[in-house]
């Protein structure tokens, strides 16, 4: 395996432990903590939770070029959900389909198909699309320890990498 594929392997791994340890925190949300938001201008928990889920799906979506209102229909499917089975379901099987499209590039499409986002006047390569979706995992996976530590969940650095 060439370096260019080695990294693309090494960006689809750590976007697994990203979903993984997510998926733990979501485990540990008790339905009590559905409502709580920050502050007011900020996502309550369950929307964030949905937000995060749909992130691979979302992202996919983007870089193969579909249009807003495809994105939003993504983006909200799971409007109503608080089954925490049902949402890691949708995680892990949002994560695979991302994987599996980013696993069917040659080397070629990695490094040179640019694809543009319907908010976007320039497109990106799809290695570059990789790289965004594993940064905003992590950014939304950060969040969402964050709201629960504040809810007075036990957690630690630790368990976001085990």
């Amino acid at each position: 395996m060439n370096g260019t594929m080695q990294i693309r392997d090494h960006l689809l791994d750590e976007l697994e432990t990203g979903v993984r340890t997510g998926a733990s925190l979501i485990r540990l949300i008790r339905p009590e903590d559905w409502a709580y938001r920050p502050q007011e201008n900020m996502r309550s928990l369950v929307e964030l939770v949905h937000h995060w889920i749909q992130i691979t799906a979302s992202d996919l979506a983007i870089m193969q070029e579909k249009s807003e209102a495809e994105v939003g229909t993504i983006e909200n499917s799971l409007s109503g959900i608080e089954d925490i089975e049902q949402l890691e379901a949708a995680l892990w099987r949002n994560f695979e389909t991302y994987k599996a499209y980013i696993v069917s590039l040659s080397e070629e499409d990695l490094l040179n198909r640019s694809t543009t986002a319907f908010y976007m006047e320039h497109g990106h390569v799809q290695v570059k699309w990789q790289i965004e979706t594993v940064t905003h995992v992590f950014h939304h996976r950060s969040q969402l320890y964050n709201y629960l530590k504040q809810q007075g969940h036990e957690l630690n650095f630790f368990m976001l990498y085990a």
